[in-house]
């Protein structure tokens, strides 16, 4: 027998997460209003805490930006290859 999982988006998440994190009511309690077990809630926290680190790391932003300038140099190469390309068919079908 296949069980379907839920999947909750990130901004679901991270709002119960704050919302725990804010201790104004116990973990069962935000279990129980959200439909969640409490085990999943402990595990989400686990993950925020965790990946919180990396939010003021500068080396994340680093590799962000490092990604960004090789896609973007990929995609210039790609642009000329195809401006060449182009040029050369119409030179060929006598357009220019």
């Amino acid at each position: 027998m296949r069980t379907d999982r839920k999947h909750y988006s990130p901004e679901f998440k991270s709002k119960v997460v704050l919302e725990l994190l804010r201790e104004e009511k116990t973990l069962s309690q935000l279990a129980s209003e959200h439909g969640i077990h409490h085990s999943l809630l402990v595990r989400w926290r686990s993950q925020a805490l965790e990946g919180l680190s990396g939010v003021f790391s500068d080396q994340k932003i680093h590799e962000i930006k490092a990604a960004h300038e090789r896609e973007v140099t990929t995609l210039y190469q790609e642009i000329g290859q195809l401006t060449t390309q182009l040029n050369w068919l119409k030179k060929k079908s006598g357009m220019k």
